[in-house]
């Protein structure tokens, strides 16, 4: 009977959760870096239009 109070107390105590945040916003930052690549990667053709319009503007 003791060990099954000691069982039920102990599977009712709650549990440390302090590494769980660090998870959330780890998941969150790979999201971001994975969007932000996929975003890089379709619009690659305008950027470096873009960056190609500066670099000839300022060598004139």
């Amino acid at each position: 009977m003791y060990l099954w109070l000691l069982a039920q107390s102990y599977l009712a105590m709650p549990r440390r959760q302090e590494g769980q945040g660090l998870v959330e916003y780890a998941l969150i930052i790979v999201l971001v870096a994975v969007l932000i690549i996929v975003a890089l990667l379709a619009l690659k053709n305008q950027v470096s239009g873009t960056f190609s319009t500066i670099v000839s503007g300022l060598s004139q």
